[in-house]
């Protein structure tokens, strides 16, 4: 709460001035004394916490990661915000027949043709003000200074529209899986038992679609993308719910390129140049440049998938969710490299590395290419009209249209979202591009498979299984309560194709790694091959055929997994997320490389940086629960930068890094029993140590992926990674930030800036 907020006898807050602060100084003013009102709120009764937590038994501590320098009050954080905050979410609907939509690809975006953007009123150039409608910004680096031709223009406004996850019939069921009544658009009941349509739900999307466009990129031609905030528009007076930025501003960050900070989409530059507020308001554009360059202009640097996605100071998870997320696929079209003929990457399999993919150019620049298909998984809930929308996010007046807490049965059906869990937010429905089981049908050939994790909080663990029986819903196993999350299950499956991984989040890997599983976490990418000519044994497939891509880690809240291969293997949890059709044999050019990208080699002395390194540490706030969430002990503040913990150096230096400069940087999980999926723009990393153990060598089985470059590191509970990464080509203020959005949006994000 705002120290200027009334509060009435029944406890509901009102404000006497709007809820908007584009100042800064406003800002923090705001955010700290309504956080301290909540660690006040607690403080109370963190005791009964601390008692609670003296029943957990120590093994258990040591498994979930609580058993460290914080162990005991972890246990007690986790045992007091149990008992404090209720968690109460709804269970949705069922669809009755999974597997019948077809997945959807998007296809590639065309570019404005320069005819059309050149006699925009304002048309996109390098001059000083024609970055974004406030005239107060110019691009640091237009592309001619790189050797670079002028950007191609590509325009998404951003929309409010309606989108459909599933056009299933669905059966209204709760907790218990039973069936249960329902309600029309007025609010009106509907008896349990009735199976139905599913309504649309109110989306925020780029062009109006989710996933939004995706952009098939390439280095060496350089994307502008005109984002316009066209959010005030609402034809069909569609009910934007209690979610989203409530003053309907967005802030885009093309995760993770090699980008300027005025083009990052990054709230440590946006509250302070800009639009010197938490994002762009209505009716404002920005040009966003992706110079599509590769650090330092090595090649060695390359990426090969990126996805954009809103970066709104505090309301970056409710945009994301609401359908704010495209996608970036990058390919690498230089010829000659390492020897290799044609395009080295260019998404044709019969030049360079020759990996899945035929192209097909569009004739403006843009282009497709067959084979190769992006995979966005996105978990939500839908609203069962008897779920009370209860959150702390409601005494700061942002959604009164809404009138929490209270239920809303006209909401039955349109997804539910909830700001601020306690335990993280996950959904019980998966989906896949924007569909909830939907179906891929696939040539007997080989295909490149682009995996993105675009969820709140939900990590997945993904494998290849058959299934005689095919899936059974979760609820006729006898399931129920957060075991319902999936919906299906295929009990007989059986593991029966391998992944041949090529790419990480940081592009290609030096080689190929086979991996019969692989864990996603939010906003990392995986790239792999599946040959769908045979099975792991050598048996051909045959036309008809179905495989199912199974996530077979159970994450029951945000904190993190129950079940997965690495912790506690559940045989039970087989949860289908696609199911993909084997059709006929078509011709396959394609091949699996014994080599790819060499990673750019760590520097014979790195170790004598240790003691200098820069060293994080992500933590929970607040007096004992999951009030906010911190990096170094002190909340996001957009108007500093931050300063590192004492180093072995015995030093504290500010987040300030030299242009050119390499260095390293520590990270770690402070404990608690929490995962967090901890992301560092504008430059990929490698990762060196973890848990205080050289890693330069490949010998962790588990982190395989530390060979390669990546952008966000994957902490499990109390671990630590020391990151060597460099910081070129750009000047100004950057972000990171915890990608378990409710964790940044609660202030578990700091502020680093190139010099």
């Amino acid at each position: 709460m705002s120290i200027d907020d009334d509060v009435r006898p029944d406890g509901a807050v009102t404000h006497p001035e709007p809820v908007t602060a584009p100042d800064p100084a406003v800002r923090r003013h705001r955010g700290l004394s309504r956080r301290t009102a909540l660690r006040r709120g607690a403080a109370g009764t963190a005791a009964a916490g601390v008692a609670a937590a003296r029943v957990v038994a120590v093994p258990d501590l040591a498994t979930k990661g609580q058993l460290s320098p914080q162990g005991l009050v972890g246990a007690a954080s986790v045992a007091f915000s149990d008992a404090v905050y209720l968690e109460a979410f709804p269970t949705s609907p069922l669809i009755v027949s999974p597997f019948s939509d077809a997945l959807p690809i998007p296809p590639a975006l065309r570019p404005v043709p320069k005819s059309e953007y050149s006699a925009w009123p304002n048309p996109p150039g390098p001059g000083t003000g024609q970055q974004n409608s406030l005239g107060n910004q110019a691009h640091q680096l237009w592309p001619g200074k790189v050797g670079y031709p002028d950007p191609i223009v590509y325009k998404i406004d951003v929309r409010v529209a309606q989108h459909a996850f599933t056009t299933s019939k669905v059966l209204p069921i709760d907790a218990l899986g039973r069936p249960s009544a329902s309600f029309d658009e007025r609010g009106n009941p509907v008896a349990a038992g009735t199976v139905r349509d599913l309504p649309l739900s109110t989306i925020y999307g780029f062009n109006g679609t989710f996933p939004g466009p995706r952009i098939n990129a390439e280095y060496g031609r350089p994307a502008l993308v005109r984002f316009e905030n066209r959010l005030h528009e609402n034809p069909l007076g569609l009910d934007r719910q209690d979610f989203g930025a409530p003053d309907w501003s967005f802030l885009t960050h093309l995760h993770n390129g090699h980008t300027a900070p005025e083009s990052d989409g990054n709230p440590h530059y946006s509250m302070r140049y800009g639009p010197k507020h938490h994002g762009y308001l209505p009716q404002m554009w920005v040009d966003n440049l992706y110079l599509n360059w590769p650090a330092g202009g090595d090649d060695r640097e390359k990426q090969s998938f990126f996805w954009f996605h809103d970066h709104r100071m505090d309301h970056t998870g409710s945009n994301v969710y609401k359908g704010m997320v495209g996608l970036y696929p990058i390919y690498d079209p230089k010829t000659g490299y390492q020897g290799l003929p044609g395009m080295y990457d260019g998404g044709d399999e019969r030049q360079g590395l020759r990996l899945p993919g035929v192209r097909r150019e569009n004739g403006d620049g843009s282009f497709e290419v067959d084979y190769d298909i992006p995979l966005a998984f996105y978990d939500l809930r839908l609203d069962d009209g008897v779920t009370v929308h209860k959150d702390i996010h409601d005494g700061q007046g942002e959604f009164p249209l809404a009138g929490n807490p209270r239920t809303h049965p006209e909401w039955w059906g349109k997804s539910f979202f909830k700001h601020f869990p306690n335990h993280g937010f996950v959904g019980d429905i998966f989906t896949v591009n924007g569909t909830a089981y939907p179906v891929l049908r696939v040539k007997r050939r080989k295909y490149r498979l682009r995996f993105l994790d675009a969820s709140i909080a939900r990590i997945y663990e993904f494998t290849l299984m058959t299934s005689t029986k095919g899936p059974v819903a979760a609820r006729d196993l006898g399931l129920t309560g957060e075991d319902l999350q999936g919906q299906y299950r295929i009990p007989d499956g059986q593991q029966c194709m391998r992944f041949t991984q090529i790419a990480s989040d940081g592009g290609l890997l030096p080689k190929p790694i086979v991996r019969d599983s692989f864990e996603l976490w939010p906003a990392k990418r995986r790239e792999v091959v599946v040959d769908f000519t045979k099975y792991q044994d050598g048996t051909p497939t045959t036309p008809g055929d179905v495989i199912y891509l199974t996530n077979v880690m159970m994450m029951p809240t945000g904190r993190m997994w129950s079940n997965s291969s690495r912790f506690s293997p559940d045989p039970g949890y087989k949860v289908p997320m696609i199911k993909i059709v084997i059709e006929d044999l078509v011709p396959d050019d394609s091949v699996i490389p014994t080599a790819m990208r060499d990673v750019p080699p760590l520097p014979g002395n790195w170790k004598t940086l240790l003691d200098d390194r820069l060293v994080f540490e992500v933590q929970r706030g607040g007096a004992g629960g999951e009030i906010e969430w911190l990096v170094n002990g002190q909340p996001f503040d957009p108007a500093t930068v931050t300063r590192s913990l004492k180093n072995p150096a015995g030093k504290t230096p500010l987040t300030q890094q030299k242009k050119g400069s390499f260095n390293l940087w520590e990270i770690r999980n402070g404990g608690g029993g929490w995962v967090h999926p901890f992301h560092l723009h504008m430059e990929e990393h490698r990762t060196v140590m973890r848990n205080g153990k050289d890693v330069t060598a490949g010998k962790d089985a588990g982190h395989p992926d530390d060979l390669s470059r990546e952008d966000l590191a994957a902490l499990d509970p109390s671990e630590s990674v020391i990151l060597y990464r460099g910081f070129r080509d750009f000047t100004g203020p950057y972000v990171a930030h915890c990608h378990n959005l409710a964790h940044e949006d609660h202030a578990m994000m700091f502020g680093w800036e190139i010099t």
